[in-house]
């Protein structure tokens, strides 16, 4: 499959749009969860102006009074033709789509069309917490297949795990982050295709998570897990959420693969009405027009990450890191610096800069911290001032 090269950005840096003070007056849990003085780099939202097809979008459906509930497959047929230019992908065929409230909402609902009340759930922590909370919650037990030292699958691990879920009877699954949060890992397409291949000798479903599929930095390619061979049998959820910051509008799709087809048959009628109608025109109008804005964006954040590098070295020198491919994420290593498990907590508490503990990411988290790097170069150096500001 060819990777399809980004458009050049015809737009400005979105992360440089808009002032501190305007954030402020942000209502979301980014902006209201600490106090004033504290600087939130932490939950997935980034400090951006929204792309502009999609506050025409929006605005044009508020004054038609559009907002009822989703119908049609616009959405499906947009995010089939962002894959075919994006990923080279012609594989995602809108009548193996469905609309689901969201991408995690979407998870459940596939876990539970393919496995049972007790069945494993395979994981690779570091993980995105809700992988563990969601799966929990629906009475799954969670199997682990830690990333390997690399930040990468260990496909030794993950057929460790397949086969302990395997001879646990029941219907496994496996539940993929791809591109992986929070190392911002791009899975390649041998290793993709080396996990439908361990799926297929074990008897376990995979059901990828591919939100951040959109957010793919240059020097990386994304490859949708439904597009390796082996995976026919395989789902997948995507969105335009983090790729355009839209996670107030809710919406989001499930894709099933050719042998997948029957399973996402059988998702009931009323899961389509969680996700939001205005979500739905809002996700379609940025798949569709906001290529140049996502490149604008893409190219911010990879200064970003040259910037972060060269703020740790200069002011924390003794945090770890690997630059990620993909995501606007950075998993940063704090062990050596000596503030225990949870260095989240002292960053909050001695320099007022928040950041995710590591800890809820599972095993591989003590020590480490994830930042957000979607804001701008000044606030992202503040908040590493800050970090520094804590040790002493």
């Amino acid at each position: 499959m060819t990777s399809i090269p980004h458009e050049t950005p015809g737009e400005a840096n979105p992360l440089q749009a808009l002032t501190f003070d305007r954030l402020r007056r942000r209502t979301s849990m980014k902006w209201r969860t600490y106090p004033a003085d504290v600087l939130p780099l932490w939950v997935a939202e980034m400090d951006v102006s929204l792309a502009e097809p999609v506050v025409r979008a929006v605005t044009q459906a508020l004054a038609l009074g559009d907002t009822g509930y989703p119908a049609g497959t616009a959405y499906a047929e947009a995010l089939a033709l962002f894959a075919s230019k994006r990923w080279g992908w012609d594989g995602l065929a809108v009548e193996r789509t469905a609309i689901v409230p969201d991408v995690m909402l979407g998870v459940v609902e596939m876990l539970k069309l393919v496995t049972g009340p007790g069945d494993a759930v395979i994981v690779n922590p570091p993980v995105y917490p809700p992988f563990f909370l969601f799966v929990e919650h629906m009475d799954r037990r969670i199997t682990e297949a830690p990333l390997g030292a690399d930040g990468r699958l260990d496909l030794a691990v993950l057929e460790e795990a397949y086969r302990r879920a395997a001879d646990g009877g029941g219907r496994p699954a496996h539940l993929l982050c791809s591109p992986h949060n929070p190392t911002g890992t791009v899975h390649t397409a041998e290793e993709l295709a080396a996990v439908a291949a361990l799926a297929g000798r074990y008897g376990v479903r995979v059901v990828a998570d591919e939100i951040h599929a959109p957010l793919t930095g240059p020097g990386a390619a994304f490859v949708p897990y439904l597009s390796v061979p082996g995976a026919e049998n395989g789902l997948s959820l995507m969105s335009a959420s983090k790729g355009w910051n839209l996670a107030g509008l809710k919406a989001a799709l499930a894709v099933a693969g050719p042998g997948a087809a029957a399973d996402l048959a059988l998702l009931p009628e009323e899961v389509s009405h969680g996700a939001s109608h205005v979500g739905v025109l809002a996700h379609t109008a940025a798949l569709r027009e906001g290529a140049g804005w996502l490149d604008a964006l893409l190219a911010g954040l990879d200064g970003n990450r040259r910037l972060l590098c060269g703020l740790l070295a200069e002011h924390l020198p003794g945090v770890g890191q690997r630059p990620g491919e993909a995501t606007y994420l950075a998993w940063l290593d704090c062990r050596a610096l000596g503030l225990g498990d949870d260095p989240a907590a002292v960053f909050l508490e001695r320099g007022r800069v928040a950041l995710s503990p590591g800890l809820d990411f599972g095993t591989g988290g003590a020590g480490h911290v994830r930042l957000n790097l979607a804001t701008s170069a000044e606030i992202l150096t503040e908040g590493v001032r800050r970090m520094a500001a804590a040790l002493h």
